[in-house]
Formats: structure tokens, sequence, C-alpha cells
């Protein structure tokens, strides 16, 4: 897998138009949501490399992450003349990203791509690292690709039009990205003033936790060893997630890793003797900026399911995990009993009310 240019900006449209115009595309296209259309579209108007772009604006957020809108992409690449020497630029979160990133790996076995991530998730998880992808069948990005983009542009001015909600679901992913590199890291996150944002500073914390999750792909990009270090949270995140779909009660993603880190930082802790100190402290961040998912012991059977379905398995039925022994002290390949996974559902439940 090529590696991929992350750019973190300091003058956004002089950089941009510098990566256009080492290439010659015969047409591009810039891919958005409903929502980024309106809010981040604008931030572009100015740059003249981008006046003739073609529009392309998709449902948003994630129940459009799907076959339905995939399709819709390909039709109006192809219905508006895109060859192999087209550009796809994605503009908006780890949605678009995901699915942008999908459709140019797949039209015409696959065309140039540039994101640009517009939430804090797409910006420290989705659009970096190469993997794109769609939800199928009920389960989070089922079909996939590794597919890295030319360039990742990074800019935390896209950072003023989000809510708090989307702000803190990719300030989880950063609080992962912190637990499997080094306590400094950690501990700077856990202090950072979400009631007064200083938007210099967050862009420094994006940039250190880009480059955690740039150094491990580098090492390993098909994700055979250390790269399932960045599952940390997400095997217990994505079944929270799928089950939230399932009983209509959406949540964000990186809201739903905090609370599968909760539980795989319980595991880690009786397996692995993961420090108790470090763990209250991670719990109690976690309880006080994202709530919690409400189920009971009736839904543990349903949550198990989602579980055995994760892509991260070895084999059928074999559920797999990442844990840490401490901070950046990383073990892949963990497994659990079914008695053990009810056991970290039933201390979610008691810690996080």
């Amino acid at each position: 897998m090529s590696k991929q240019e992350v750019i973190i900006c300091q003058n956004f449209n002089t950089e941009l138009c510098q990566k256009l115009s080492a290439h010659s595309y015969d047409k591009i296209f810039i891919l958005t949501d409903e929502h980024t259309f309106r809010l981040c579209l604008p931030l572009l108007q100015d740059i003249a490399l981008l006046k003739d772009a073609e529009q392309i604006v998709i449902g948003p957020e994630d129940v459009h992450k799907n076959l339905e809108t995939l399709a819709y992409v390909w039709n109006q690449l192809s219905s508006r003349g895109a060859t192999r020497h087209s550009l796809l630029i994605n503009l908006g979160g780890g949605m678009v990203t995901d699915l942008g990133g999908f459709a140019a790996a797949t039209f015409k076995r696959g065309i140039a791509c540039i994101n640009i991530p517009t939430t804090l998730l797409s910006m420290i998880d989705a659009a970096v690292g190469g993997k794109t992808g769609i939800n199928f069948n009920g389960l989070k990005n089922e079909i996939g690709s590794f597919y890295p983009a030319d360039q990742v542009m990074i800019d935390s001015q896209f950072l003023k039009t989000l809510d708090m909600p989307n702000l803190l679901s990719g300030y989880g992913e950063m609080l992962k990205h912190g637990l499997i590199s080094q306590p400094s890291h950690w501990s700077e996150l856990l202090t950072f003033d979400f009631d007064h944002i200083d938007y210099a500073l967050l862009q420094k914390l994006i940039g250190q936790s880009v480059q955690v999750k740039e150094d491990i792909v580098e090492k390993d990009p098909y994700e055979q060893n250390i790269r399932k270090a960045l599952n940390f949270g997400h095997t217990i995140g994505h079944a929270f997630e799928s089950f939230a779909l399932k009983t209509n009660h959406p949540v964000l993603h990186g809201y739903a890793v905090a609370w599968g880190m909760v539980c795989e930082l319980y595991l880690s802790h009786i397996r692995c003797g993961f420090p108790k100190e470090t763990l209250r402290t991670t719990i109690q961040f976690i309880k006080e900026n994202y709530g919690s998912l409400y189920f009971t012991c009736d839904d543990y059977e349903c949550l198990y399911d989602f579980m055995k379905h994760d892509k991260k398995n070895a084999s059928c039925g074999v559920i797999n995990f990442t844990l840490l022994g401490g901070i950046g002290d990383i073990r892949i390949n963990q497994t659990a009993s079914q008695e053990e996974i009810y056991e970290l559902l039933d201390f979610y439940r008691e810690t996080m009310g």
C-alpha cells in the first residue's frame, strides 16, 4: 500500500492549490454530504482551481453509508464523464471519506482522491490510514478496501462548524491514541479545556494524534500485526454502535469507542495488569464527557453476537481484542470467553450507570 501524505495545514488554500497544480486532472469532483455542502464547501469558494469542479451531494450521517449511496456516487461519476485521470475530493466527515474513498478505489479500478476531513473524527481516524468502505447487512464497514488518498489536508478551521457531540466523538479516538502511545500525550488530552477551545492547541494535538496512527500504519499497512493496536476499544465499541443502530438510537462512533474502551480497559486490568488508577482516571473522564449507553443484561446475547461478527476475529466464534498492560504497552491478539465478556458488560453497567 502506498504511503499517504498527511498535511497539517498552515495555509489551507495555498497548500491545496499547490497539490492541485502538481497534476493534470481532466475533471475534478467534490463529494460532500448535505451538511458539509452548506457549512464547509463555502470555505473552498476562493480557490480558482476548483471553480469548475463538479459537485456530488449525498445524504448525511452513517445511515447513508450504504450500497445505495455508493451506487449513486458511481452513477454521478460515470454520467458526468469521470475518467481514470479525474480527481475526487472528499470533503466531509468519516462517512464521506470512507464512502468517497471506496468509490474512488473502485471506479475505473481506481481514481485519484484527496481527503479534506471536516470533523475531528475524520481528521485523526477515518481520513487517515487508507481504510475505506461502507456498512452492509447491518454491520459496520462490512465492505471496503485499503486505498490511501493521495493527500489528506487537515485544517482545524473546519472544526468551528462542529457541535460539541461531534467534537467529542473525534476526541474519543484521540484518547485512544493517547492510551496506545505514551503517558504524556494521554495526560495532555485529559486536561484539554472544552469550555474554551484553543483551536491552535487542538491542531497541535491533532498532529500528534495523526503521527501516532501514521507511525503504526507505516509499520503494518494491512493490519497483520501492530496496526491492530488501533482497534483498541473497537471490538466492543463496534458492537455498541451496531446495537444502537438496531434499536433505532444511533450513536456517534467516537462515543461508542469511548464506551468500548471502558470495557476493554477493565479487561486489560484483569488480564494484563493495566494500572487501576489510570483505569479510574480514564473512565471518569469518559463518564463525565460521554455519558453512557443504556442496555440491560437481556441485551448481552445480542451484543455478544455483534462481537462475533467483527472483522478483526481470526476464526469464527473467537473474539479478538487489543488490550493494554499500561499506556503504550500494547497486547494484540487477545481473546476472551463469553463469560468474561458478560463480566465486563456487568462492569460497564455498574460503573457507568
